[in-house]
């Protein structure tokens, strides 16, 4: 909510095909738009938000005919499973666009005319390599090892009349747009790709008609042709909220044209960036203000394909861990611009660290607390000590450094911020010890000041992480008895009345889970993928044998000497932002705490690491991992085939025993 309006804001996804159902990294995409729509209406923009699915093509007309249905039938039934797994996921679109729609389809049909009668579409003949998947031509040149340069699939030599767009008519327009405009195609990589691959190279007219096939939206003055997908697809973006290329267009399209952003996948850019900003250049319409090619979401090491047997639904990810847990992963485990990855165990990881612990953890332990020592009523005594300013400036400062994540797409990075307010929380509450306050009359006062200070925060940032799971943020705003606040409030501390209640019973808002037991689940829906995710596999007699390293250069007694080893004890671990390999310890050596990082985040989780009693090397000098301090090593085991076990001691020792 926002006390102001900011203006119209006007976001796209790309629409899915409706070949089949959409996997996880398909969904990512509905999610991440939502995260990034609700977070500007939280702003105080006026949101409009489309969404959809593609519906014509030879692929679909062939899946069809496979399946013994008509064309529309069967796209009847994907289109319906699309759009109940984008409510699903709670994602609050205002438009959801079917290509099949007959104003739609009216409207293409206008486009196609306009655009051959002003001389941009001309009749002649298409011979090339076609990949039927892509429904794309390519000439021999643009394969790669034979293979259909996007999909990797067989192409098939191909011949037919066809209609073509004059593309090299506006290519020049479009370079003097891109390079005085450097936020039009985002992330910056993007933009270097299309400029150095196609349009500085020279483009190639468009086929934008199609006769082998009668599934698509007939030229009405050519009615053997039908429209080829693209120019199809594209122009949903203004047909649906009333562009008409006769001049009659409505006042949703006078108020939203130009879109603010089309959010698409980074395979589809070259479409986004060339093709569609020139069919907006002849029809003489602004071009939208930003494109961003968001990365993929990686099951393992490769992109999703049913063919692979490596596919994920969202729907089974929901029912193992709650819409916003899968919200919440998919959204922080993507990088700006680099592929992310997602398996049963990472989803198991976060879970149990970030939801569960930094997360649920606070915010039972705050209301328990509340209850137990006054009754559920949260009042401000206002005796404050220099903890409190340093917690209330890292509360009120989070919304502007969210914002400014936000404003660069930068999602991840965003929910960060909002998860380093959760956690100063709990630090907050290990400085100020409640429970030890609460044992003396004489600082009541002082313990409903910290009570009502926790509560206050919790209350900001669940309003913060409301555009990112927003189910969890109504339900702990209920619990605080506390209500969604302006946008322009939540840098502010203290607006949280005195004498309000808690509720009496926190709900535990997530469930922490073991990995064997979810891996169990997993084996059930889908046994060949996890067994080849899982690493609990009993070691052949081959793979325990003893092994050879290389000898390295034999050192004195003295210089031995030099170095200190002891045992520590992993009190705290959390995976490292940057990296994938990363753990980051808090190791109790004697009365010293150390942090030290190490490369071992695919062998341990966090959860696994806490408690372990480890033998460190304490006097290596300091050097920063992945922009993370560490104060020493971990001592590990290597197999041959590279997995790591940490070095600990066969018998109880107390920490800081030297080992010698």
């Amino acid at each position: 909510m926002c006390k102001t309006c900011k203006g119209k804001f006007y976001m796209t996804t790309a629409i899915a095909y409706t070949s089949g159902k959409p996997h996880i990294g398909n969904t990512y995409e509905i999610v991440l738009a939502d995260a990034i729509a609700r977070f500007k209406r939280q702003e105080g923009y006026e949101v409009y938000f489309q969404t959809g699915t593609d519906e014509h093509g030879q692929k679909i007309e062939l899946k069809a005919e496979a399946a013994g249905v008509t064309p529309k039938e069967y796209v009847d039934a994907v289109s319906g499973e699309v759009k109940g797994i984008w409510d699903l996921m709670n994602t609050s679109y205002d438009s959801f666009v079917r290509t099949t729609d007959a104003d739609h389809e009216a409207q293409v049909q206008k486009i196609f005319r306009r655009l051959y009668e002003q001389g941009d579409i001309y009749k002649g003949y298409y011979e090339g390599l076609y990949c039927t998947p892509c429904e794309s031509f390519f000439t021999a040149s643009q394969l790669v090892d034979g293979k259909c340069p996007d999909c990797g699939g067989e192409v098939q030599p191909a011949k037919e009349e066809a209609y073509f767009f004059r593309m090299s008519k506006y290519s020049d327009r479009l370079i003097e747009h891109i390079n005085p405009h450097p936020e039009f195609i985002q992330p910056p990589a993007r933009k270097h790709e299309m400029m150095n691959n196609f349009l500085l190279s020279g483009l190639q007219d468009l086929c934008v008609s199609r006769t082998s096939f009668q599934w698509g939206i007939s030229v009405d003055f050519d009615p053997k042709h039908v429209v080829y997908v693209w120019l199809d697809a594209l122009t949903n973006y203004i047909t649906k909220i009333g562009y008409d290329a006769d001049g009659d267009s409505s006042a949703l399209f006078q108020k939203n044209w130009p879109a603010d952003l089309h959010l698409i996948g980074k395979d589809i850019i070259r479409f986004h960036t060339i093709y569609w900003p020139i069919f907006l250049m002849a029809l003489d319409l602004p071009l939208p203000k930003q494109v961003f090619g968001h990365p993929w979401l990686l099951q393992g090491e490769g992109k999703m394909s049913k063919s692979k047997g490596n596919v994920l639904y969202a729907d089974e990810l929901v029912d193992m861990f709650g819409v916003d847990a899968v919200r919440y992963f998919v959204l922080y485990e993507m990088p700006f611009d680099n592929d992310g990855v997602i398996s049963w165990e990472l989803m198991v990881e976060r879970m149990n660290s970030d939801l569960a612990n930094t997360l649920g953890n606070l915010v039972n332990r705050t209301i328990s607390m509340s209850n137990k020592y006054f009754g559920g009523v949260v009042t401000d005594k206002k005796v404050e000590e220099p903890v409190d300013a340093q917690l209330k400036e890292v509360v009120t400062g989070a919304r502007d450094r969210a914002a400014a994540k936000m404003a660069e797409l930068r999602v991840a990075d965003a929910i960060s911020e909002v998860f380093v307010l959760f956690k100063r929380c709990n630090k907050y509450i290990d400085e100020t010890m409640p429970w030890v306050l609460a044992k003396d009359e004489a600082t009541q006062d002082r313990l409903a000041t910290v009570l009502y200070n926790l509560v206050e925060s919790i209350s900001i940032g669940a309003n913060l992480i409301s555009s990112f799971m927003p189910q969890t943020a109504e339900k702990i705003l209920a619990m605080l008895n506390d209500g969604k606040r302006d946008y322009e409030d939540l840098a502010t501390f203290g607006l949280r009345e005195n004498g309000i209640r808690v509720t009496d019973t926190p709900e535990i808002l997530f469930e922490r889970l073991k990995l064997d037991e979810v891996m169990q689940k997993v084996e059930a829906l889908h046994p060949a993928a996890a067994a080849e995710s899982g690493d609990g596999a009993e070691k052949t007699d081959a793979e325990t044998e003893g092994i050879d390293i290389e000898a390295k250069e034999e050192i004195t007694f003295e210089e031995f000497e030099k170095m200190q080893f002891q045992v520590g004890e992993i009190i705290a671990c959390e995976a490292v932002k940057k990296s994938k390999k990363l753990l980051c310890s808090q190791v109790k050596i004697g009365s010293q705490t150390k942090q030290i990082v190490s490369g071992i985040r695919k062998y341990y989780t966090p959860e696994e690491m806490v408690g372990k009693k480890v033998m460190v090397l304490v006097n290596l000098k300091p050097a920063k991992l992945a922009g993370v301090l560490s104060e020493g090593m971990l001592l590990c085991a290597e197999d041959a085939e590279g997995n790591l076990a940490l070095v600990a001691p066969e018998r109880e020792m107390p920490t800081g025993a030297e080992i010698r």
